[in-house]
């Protein structure tokens, strides 16, 4: 990987060699399609480092996404080339060497003051973007970093395929690293089957795709080919593939509900229907389309039931109330979302509803309350406070 930059949404973006991947899936692109002014002034073999600015007394640079490429910086603001740019580093970062290996923003107090931490080879240099002083600093327990990453207040250092989280004052590095980055934070399916697949699951940055409780309390979270599950009173996780557990349904899911000790799994246009239990027993005369099924035309985000018997059907920014009383079932309301542009998964579980973002959750009371607020509630971590992931 040779840069790593976090967008004013907060979407990842993961350059290598002329191609950019955004977010933690999908296919690449070109990275001229977003960003035409790189390849116009060089041809663009690839981006020496990134980083998105942080630096809130100074709105002209301030969430500015800055990109190196030989001795020159450019600076772009919603995806737009900054007026002047590109210039020369040492015009912009003076005491920054040119060809640099990799940049990541650093704000107070993660660091003494708002601060960018540039590294080439084995030289570490702490720019104070208020001073610009430069203070060179010696790194012993880190890796040279290919690129560099600052995600949910953790710093990572990406060397090769590996990554090392970091302390971004000291360089130290804490904890069993390094570790594989095909692991953690991509998408990659079938990769490093001998991985331990409980770690890598309750750890990964990569967001989830669906999220449920059976009626017994047990949770079960999925992503990509994987999924977690931590049953009702027992902490501990288990992992497995989907594949193994649902076999109909090979992989990836869309959005998951539970409905009288049965999991409603949705995939693009179709409902498979499994009754819980070990194993998990596939339903005859499934899958069936999902409009059949629910009414309601795919693909779908979110998927969830509370007390009752209405499953609550998110799509983009509107919810949909569907009777699994009734015969057909059918759309009874549907309801705006304004307080997020998406959500990935959702589910009613331990006196609450809780809506999952990205790679963080949201408490509301109830899917009333998450329909009314506009104030975005407390951001939690998923990997952590769902999951128990130490780093």
């Amino acid at each position: 990987m040779d840069a790593v930059a976090v967008n004013e949404e907060g979407i990842p973006y993961f350059f290598k060699g002329d191609h950019l991947f955004k977010g933690f899936h999908g296919k690449a692109e070109l990275s001229n399609e977003s960003f035409a002014e790189l390849d116009d002034h060089h041809h663009l073999g690839h981006v020496d480092a990134a980083f998105r600015m942080h630096y809130e007394d100074n709105l002209a640079d301030h969430d500015h996404m800055f990109f190196f490429l030989d001795h020159k910086v450019f600076s772009y603001y919603q995806h737009k080339l900054e007026e002047g740019y590109p210039k020369n580093i040492s015009e912009v970062f003076p005491g920054i060497p040119d060809h640099l290996d990799a940049a990541v923003e650093c704000p107070k107090p993660e660091c003494d003051e708002d601060s960018v931490i540039f590294f080439k080879g084995d030289d570490i240099y702490h720019y104070n973007v208020r001073t610009k002083a430069v203070d060179e600093k010696e790194f012993k327990s880190m890796p040279n970093c290919t690129s560099s990453f600052r995600f949910m207040e953790h710093y990572y250092c990406f060397h090769g395929h590996m990554f090392s989280k970091f302390d971004p004052k000291t360089g130290d590095v804490h904890g069993k690293y390094p570790k594989e980055a095909r692991d953690y934070f991509m998408r990659c399916s079938k990769f490093s089957n001998e991985s331990d697949h409980v770690e890598r699951e309750r750890c990964s940055r990569v967001h989830l795709d669906a999220i449920t409780a059976d009626d017994a309390g047990n949770m079960y979270a999925f992503r990509g080919h994987h999924f977690l599950r931590k049953d009702e009173g027992n902490d501990t996780l288990t992992a497995d593939t989907i594949e193994n557990a649902f076999k109909e349904l090979h992989s990836e899911v869309d959005a998951v509900f539970s409905y009288d000790n049965h999991l409603y799994m949705i995939k693009d246009e179709h409902v498979f229907v499994y009754k819980v239990g070990e194993p998990h027993t596939h339903l005859d005369g499934y899958p069936k389309p999902l409009k059949e099924e629910l009414g309601i035309e795919g693909p779908v985000d979110a998927a969830l039931m509370c007390e009752g018997d209405t499953a609550y059907i998110i799509k983009g920014q509107t919810m949909f109330d569907v009777d699994m009383k009734a015969t057909p079932r059918a759309v009874t309301q549907e309801r705006p979302i304004s307080a997020f542009k998406r959500v990935d998964a959702a589910m009613c579980h331990g006196g609450g509803f809780k809506v999952i973002v990205g790679n963080h959750f949201y408490h509301f009371d109830s899917p009333m309350t998450f329909i009314a607020g506009k104030v975005i509630p407390e951001q939690h971590k998923v990997s952590m406070e769902l999951f128990g992931c130490d780093h």
